[in-house]
């Protein structure tokens, strides 16, 4: 029920009562953007095991295609939030959202090229997604701050990021269904539409809080008087363009071991995330021995997992606060748990059934999932002066797993002939991010930026 608030007047219990809800139509579009954003992440793991039978290549090959993702969306990270201050959200998101689309659907096209040619393609496909996906999440975040008060924006924020496991739910079924009934090349091709199809419909109804023809001034209002930043890309029009991030507020976090802690169990967590959306449907495939159709469908188990595991970790932590435990203690015991937890999968090496290997990978991604909070400790520890650099910092750090991940993986397998080494390198990374946790973070509080350096 909506209450008064001393900021708008006497009058605002009721304009806020008859104020529009046009602020959770943006939330599904960026919930759907950002579900078909990892979709298109992860199409290329439900495709690796047939294109690599095509193409002749091996795993250290495949390793290095999945991870081409991750070095272009790490290199554009702080480019792309510069993008956005300068030239606005609305803007910058969709034609990242086309463009990441444009290249999703090329490559569906690579199939009549072969070997290094083919390699070399999908490589550089690869590439120019993880370019144009790099403004997203600090989209969604800058989207956020502009559409939902203060008060509503944890819950959006939570719900868009819960987008991540929603597409290995949604559509690993259906790219495992395309693989096994049309080859590989309509996954990609299929995705690369669906995409610009969401460019078209963001370029549509997408509008800035105060020129959406839908919303009326007692949503305005009501954002407003909650801290809602409505202006925040009409304000950058008249403002002076930003240069750029400063060296010397990079160099002050890089000092704080409680940051840098954070910043290596981000990591660490994000290991487990890039092995689930890469290798983890070739591990089913090859293996375990399943079909590319029934691999993609129990993909999906450990998705759901994650997002419960990410529900419950925000829910226990928050509990805990309330329950008068310090911030520290809050937000270290579902990160620690969450981490042991994932650290199950190394049981997938001594059981051959493979119902039991499902249970345990949901195990372990319902502890990945449990434990990130990272995004949270970021917002409590980030100098409240650049706060979207911290961001941008930690996501840098947390997305170089991306690069580092596929190819490890893609060694060990191809040098061994098993994933048994790749799956004790993969949950070993949850004990590091527990010990970064517990003897490196230390106590838990925000930065304050020395004005001298």
């Amino acid at each position: 029920m909506q209450t008064e608030n001393p900021a708008v007047g006497a009058r605002s219990v009721p304009q806020a009562m008859r104020a529009t809800r046009v602020r959770y139509f943006v939330l599904a579009m960026l919930f759907i953007a950002t579900t078909i954003n990892y979709a298109d992440r992860a199409s290329i793991s439900i495709a690796g095991s047939a294109m690599q039978k095509d193409f002749g290549i091996n795993a250290v090959s495949l390793g290095y295609i999945f991870s081409a993702f991750g070095w272009s969306y790490v290199i554009a990270q702080l480019p792309g939030g510069w993008l956005l201050d300068r030239f606005g959200s609305r803007r910058v998101y969709g034609v990242s959202i086309f463009m990441w689309s444009l290249f999703t659907l090329m490559q569906g096209t690579i199939g009549f090229l072969a070997g290094a040619a083919a390699i070399a393609a999908m490589f550089s496909l690869r590439f120019f997604v993880g370019i144009a996906e790099a403004p997203s999440f600090p989209a969604n975040s800058r989207i956020v701050a502009a559409w939902f008060p203060a008060n509503e924006r944890g819950t959006a924020a939570a719900i868009f990021n819960s987008a991540q496991y929603a597409a290995t739910v949604i559509f690993a079924p259906l790219m495992a269904w395309l693989v096994h009934s049309f080859g590989w090349h309509s996954v990609f091709i299929v995705m690369g539409v669906l995409g610009i199809a969401m460019a078209l419909a963001w370029r549509v109804f997408m509008k800035d809080p105060k020129d959406h023809p839908r919303v009326n001034r007692a949503e305005i209002e009501y954002i407003e008087a909650g801290g809602g930043l409505v202006d925040l890309d009409r304000e950058q029009k008249g403002a002076a363009k930003p240069q750029g991030p400063d060296m010397r507020h990079i160099k002050q976090l890089l000092r704080s071991r409680m940051l840098m802690g954070v910043y290596l169990a981000q990591y660490c967590i994000n290991a487990l995330t890039y092995f689930f959306i890469s290798w983890f449907p070739v591990y089913l495939v090859q293996a375990r021995g399943m079909s590319i159709l029934k691999a993609g469908f129990v993909a999906s188990i450990p998705a759901v997992c994650g997002f419960l595991g990410g529900i419950l970790g925000g829910a226990i932590s928050d509990a805990l606060l309330s329950r008068g435990v310090s911030l520290s203690v809050a937000r270290k015991v579902p990160i620690v748990l969450g981490m042991l937890l994932s650290m199950s999968m190394v049981i997938c090496n001594y059981v051959d059934a493979q119902g039991i290997v499902v249970a345990v990978m949901a195990l372990a991604f319902f502890g990945k999932g449990l434990g990130a909070l990272g995004w949270a400790v970021n917002s409590d520890t980030a100098p409240k002066e650049i706060a979207g650099l911290s961001g941008a910092l930690m996501n840098t750090f947390g997305n170089l797993s991306s690069i580092t991940t596929p190819i490890a993986v893609g060694y060990i397998v191809g040098h061994t002939g098993s994933f048994n080494g790749a799956l004790v390198f993969v949950g070993l990374h949850g004990l590091v991010a527990c010990i970064c946790y517990v003897f490196m973070v230390g106590k838990i509080e925000r930065v304050k930026l020395d004005p001298a350096h």
